[in-house]
């Protein structure tokens, strides 16, 4: 049985791949210049998620309205940890909240169908303080994942379940020694 709090992950002994949904003006302008540049926004949060499928949830696999293009954003694995080291969770005192260069937060996993499943998967907002650093430091490969997004999508729409589980990426426990996990794990 799979842990109810637990990071899962597409990463390397360097790197690790999170998601982000975006409208075609940011994907294209970021795909053509290898990095984040306008009109991706440096003034306000982004969310970055390791989970493949609760991206697929949040943005209806591509269908929802400015979120039409999937990014596979591959970060260095120094990045994704400084960045946990200093997550606040969303459930915290309010004020601590509205101080933290990050945020973290965790919602249901979900199956190729859109299903609730009994685990969590961590959600991590880049506060604007340290948008650049995420973008222009931590960053380190942009892909777009977006034709394989629709034929998975069309693959569960005909009752392909397993042929379309073949183009998903495979995710596995990141491992995160107990500083980071008292960082990010809910408590209690």
């Amino acid at each position: 049985m799979t842990p109810p709090y637990q990071v899962r992950a597409d990463y390397d002994a360097r790197t690790i791949v999170v998601y982000q949904a975006y409208s075609s003006a940011i994907a294209d302008a970021a795909l053509r210049a290898g990095r984040f540049v306008a009109p991706f926004s440096f003034h306000r949060m982004t969310w970055i998620k390791p989970s493949f499928m609760w991206l697929m949830h949040r943005s209806n696999w591509a269908r929802k309205p400015g979120q039409e293009r999937v990014l596979a954003v591959r970060m260095t694995r120094e990045g994704w940890e400084e960045a946990l080291s200093q997550a606040v969770p969303t459930t915290a005192d309010p004020a601590a909240v509205a101080r933290a260069a990050v945020h973290v937060q965790w919602d249901p996993e979900r199956s190729p169908r859109g299903a609730a499943l009994n685990h969590y998967s961590i959600q991590v907002g880049i506060g604007r303080h340290l948008i650049r650093t995420f973008a222009d430091d931590w960053v380190v490969g942009l892909t777009d994942l977006t034709p394989r997004v629709r034929k998975a999508s069309e693959l569960i729409r005909t009752g392909q379940v397993a042929k379309a589980q073949r183009l998903l990426p495979v995710e596995r426990v990141y491992p995160m020694d107990r500083t980071l996990e008292g960082a990010v794990l809910p408590r209690g």
